[in-house]
């Protein structure tokens, strides 16, 4: 989809046994990583992914292929031999027929211009209108009207970055947004990682200049990651916003870099919001989303870039895409929530590295719906608020939960230390305080 990672294809299990994955060995009805369990648990497989940088067909990477419409190969003309002397008759010298030729000429334009002018002296009234005489209006000179599409790419496309990755053996692109004066930058995990090893990230700006840049930290498993462009200062940063009171149907702005079209802006609505997504790695790298869905266009190359509201703040980073097919654009895009997003980035941009919340226990699709705890930790907060293997988990808090990557994805927005209540099968409640541990970047 984007940038680093490989063709559309259905996501791997999360091997089982991992804290907070599918457990399929404990699951009668596990679904398929890169599966979209929608909110029943019971649908087909979706091919959730991030958008692959693969330029379509005709296209050369880096630009648009040879245009297939090729100009016509007009001949020479062919000049007309002299006249020849003919049985019975006598050659026309050239220069007489030369000038009988312009005389022609002449007497036709003479004939024509006549004819012009006494069709239209004849012809009464006034012209009719044309469109071509009337004079161009004034240049738009007003200010951008708030809350239009137009104010919020006006506010945002100074911040918003494309970013050029170079790996061992591997080329990505993407896109990302500036948080700091200084050079800190906001993007997905799955654009960067290829640098990771030893790679090179070149940072091209709307105004173009371009920076080296350096990994400052990454997570897997909520795919967000932070680099940090080299000897910059005074950058236009965004404005944060916050998603917890988004609502479905509120307009949107989508921009970044699509297939490396930098500063391309696309606009839609919340489509959905708290869409459990997996959208690659195994166990605990598994990537999983509490998504804000939108039908905001987003390609291969917007991966990293902001979701804005209408006041031009950020809410989403966009991140993945459901491709059926080739990978393109059906309307079906999701975005990383602002305020899981900026609790990652304080966390690596603080200590280096991020902080997974979990509470210790491994989990399965419940036939009957929910997510049925397998096994638990010792010392873990599942074990010590009193969870126990076999127990089913069908809420929590006021959200229900239909499946076992709907809970991962529900413990993984909220912070280590956090208290949050689990609604049982059987209608019992169980209070646990989430526990946090770093995540491990392979």
């Amino acid at each position: 989809m984007t940038e680093n990672d490989p063709s559309a294809q259905d996501r791997p299990t999360p091997a089982p046994g991992t804290p907070e994955q599918p457990d399929s060995a404990q699951s009668d009805a596990s679904t398929p990583h890169g599966a979209a369990s929608g909110p029943t648990g019971t649908g087909a497989p979706h091919d959730f992914q991030y958008p692959p940088h693969t330029p379509p067909p005709g296209h050369a990477p880096g630009g648009y292929g040879s245009s297939p419409y090729a100009p016509p190969d007009y001949g020479a003309y062919q000049r007309v031999g002299a006249p020849t002397a003919q049985q019975g008759g006598a050659v026309m010298p050239r220069k007489f027929v030369a000038g009988v030729a312009l005389l022609a000429l002449l007497v036709g334009g003479g004939a024509g211009a006549a004819g012009g002018y006494l069709a239209a002296d004849t012809a009464a009234g006034p012209s009719a209108p044309n469109a071509l005489e009337q004079p161009p209006p004034a240049k738009q000179t007003g200010n951008v009207p708030e809350g239009s599409i137009e104010s919020v790419a006006a506010k945002l496309e100074p911040s918003v970055v494309q970013l050029q990755v170079q790996g061992v053996g591997s080329a990505n692109e993407g896109s990302g947004f500036v948080i700091s004066e200084d050079g800190y930058i906001l993007t997905n995990n799955h654009v960067v990682e290829a640098a990771a090893q030893g790679g090179r990230i070149v940072v091209a700006f709307q105004n173009g200049d371009r920076a080296q840049a350096e990994i400052v930290g990454r997570d897997p498993t909520t795919d967000i990651a932070v680099v940090r462009a080299e000897n910059v200062n005074g950058l236009t940063t965004v404005e944060l916003g916050r998603s917890d009171d988004l609502r479905v149907g509120e307009s949107v702005v989508a921009i970044g870099s699509p297939f490396e079209l930098a500063g391309t802006v696309t606009a839609g609505i919340v489509s959905s919001l708290n869409r459990p997504v997996t959208a690659g790695g195994q166990g605990d790298q598994a990537t999983v989303m509490d998504a804000i869905q939108t039908d905001a266009a987003i390609n291969p190359g917007n991966s990293g870039g902001p979701l804005a509201n209408m006041q031009g703040q950020v809410i989403g980073i966009n991140s993945a895409i459901y491709s059926p097919s080739q990978g393109g654009n059906v309307g079906i895009g999701f975005a990383i929530p602002i305020d899981q997003a900026r609790r990652t980035a304080d966390e690596i941009i603080e200590n280096g590295h991020a902080t997974q919340t979990y509470i210790g226990a491994t989990v399965g699709d419940a036939p009957q719906g929910g997510a049925r705890i397998g096994d638990v930790q010792a010392g873990s907060p599942a074990e010590k608020a009193g969870l126990e293997s076999n127990d089913v988990i069908v809420k929590m808090g006021e959200r229900r939960i239909d499946d076992a990557n709907t809970l991962v994805a529900a413990i993984r927005t909220r912070a280590p230390g956090e208290k949050v209540t689990f609604t049982l099968a059987d209608d019992s409640k169980v209070d646990v305080t989430l526990g946090g541990q770093p995540v491990a970047v392979n």
